[in-house]
């Protein structure tokens, strides 16, 4: 610590000879602000009133916007909003960049260029029903675009779902809050009831969610393993690690699983990604996640202020680390706008009933209609690209995404691919049975 008495003597230096008064607990709490400004984004001092409000319960007082934000590039970042928040609502999307933000009632207007994370949350919190308006930069925008949000109590649905057709279910976890493996362990019931019987498939789709309690990640991944490892942490001690293992009873071994993932799936999504991916359980499909693999822990300081330092790594099962790289896809899909490829289908499609002079069919049978457009170049609703494929519908007077899979998968290319893989997937085994079988006869 010999470096503290340089801080002491500029502290000293500054108090004393500075043009102007200044105030001594402002010097040290900026001095510690730069300090951990060298580590990484997620390590913040929170001053008393930051710390405090961290701590505040926000059922009932304090409303917020429902995103997932970061430090990327410098710049204050949206990771995803949550789905059907204010946020969800009023058009924020992935990847937006956080330029501004402004409070008309408070006269606030902030520039976030070397805000921490903490502080903008506390700006962009505030009493249930009142607004702020962020100016986001979007990729492909020449403008910022400022958009107003109206502060509500924050209440996310964290598992929905649905049958995409019989045998096949739709399993959506939004984000990893408490009771979010028991609420998946209902769904899955409730979807299994439905179908009248075992299923043969199911996609969990972890898009877009920003992560949540390590717990839950575990009790989750827990659902489809037996008691294998889950994840691991190691801080600086590289001796001491620490293994967690999937705990749940009776998790679900019969039906195939294919886990939907994309590069803003982080934290606790990209846990149960990697658990399911290493323990073979599942095929991911997707883009690369987001790359969130650290832990950290808050510590509460005499001051009253308080500490989030950044402590550990997470690890997979087979020990690869999370950070900054994510978790790779089996299978990599994008998302592609279905109604251009259906075009572009059209467009280039050419069949035996198209040529002149064809035979007929001799029993009478006909091609079936195609449905698509006739015109390739004609434009539709959906070639504008939209990350959410999800159709939107007012429900209680506010808008909200259709969470029927059989719906929206009409336009969703990359669950459209996961229920193909989880489809062949089923095929090939049956073969594969059906092989073995003739093989034991031959051999009797």
């Amino acid at each position: 610590y010999a470096q503290l008495d340089v801080f002491t003597k500029v502290l000293h230096f500054v108090q004393t000879n500075y043009v102007e008064e200044v105030d001594s607990k402002k010097l040290i709490e900026g001095a510690i602000k730069g300090m951990l400004a060298t580590l990484d984004p997620h390590t913040v001092y929170l001053p008393a009133e930051q710390y405090k409000e961290m701590q505040v319960d926000t059922s009932g007082k304090f409303g917020g916007l429902g995103i997932e934000i970061s430090i990327a590039e410098g710049y204050l970042t949206v990771v995803t909003p949550i789905e059907d928040t204010p946020a969800f609502v009023a058009g924020v999307e992935p990847g937006d960049k956080i330029l501004i933000i402004e409070d008309k009632v408070k006269k606030l207007k902030k520039e976030t260029k070397g805000m921490n994370l903490q502080e903008a949350v506390n700006l962009m919190r505030g009493e249930k029903g009142s607004k702020v308006t962020i100016h986001v930069a979007r990729k492909g925008a020449e403008k910022l675009i400022p958009i107003e949000i109206r502060r509500d109590i924050i209440k996310v649905m964290a598992v929905k779902g649905g049958m995409i057709e019989p045998d096949y279910a739709w399993l959506r976890v939004t984000n990893f809050q408490a009771n979010t493996g028991k609420d998946l362990r209902k769904k899955i019931e409730q979807l299994t009831k439905e179908n009248g019987k075992s299923l043969q498939g199911a996609v969990l789709d972890l898009r877009s969610n920003p992560g949540g309690l390590l717990e839950e990640a575990i009790n989750v991944s827990g659902l489809f393993l037996d008691k294998v490892p889950v994840v691991s942490t190691m801080g600086r001690n590289k001796a001491k690690k620490e293994v967690e293992f999937a705990r749940s009873e009776n998790p679900y071994k019969t039906f195939r699983l294919v886990v939907l993932v994309n590069e803003y799936s982080a934290s606790a999504s990209e846990i149960v990604a990697g658990a399911l991916q290493d323990n073979k359980r599942a095929i991911i499909v997707g883009k690369t996640t987001f790359g969130k693999g650290s832990v950290q822990t808050v510590i509460d300081l005499e001051n009253q202020a308080g500490l989030k330092l950044t402590v550990a790594r997470y690890y997979t099962p087979s020990g690869k680390s999370i950070q900054s790289k994510g978790i790779i896809p089996d299978i990599e899909v994008d998302r592609l706008d279905t109604a251009l490829i259906d075009k572009a289908r059209k467009g280039k499609s050419l069949r035996e009933a198209d040529l002149e002079g064809h035979l007929v069919n001799e029993l009478g049978e006909t091609a079936a209609k195609d449905e698509s457009s006739d015109d390739p170049n004609k434009v539709t609703k959906g070639d504008k690209e939209d990350k959410d494929k999800r159709p939107i519908v007012q429900k209680d007077g506010k808008k909200v995404r259709v969470d029927d899979p059989k719906e929206f998968i009409k336009t969703d290319y990359q669950l459209q691919q996961a229920l193909s893989y989880l489809k062949a997937w089923n095929i090939f085994e049956a073969v594969s049975e059906q092989s073995k079988a003739l093989k034991s006869a031959s051999a009797k």
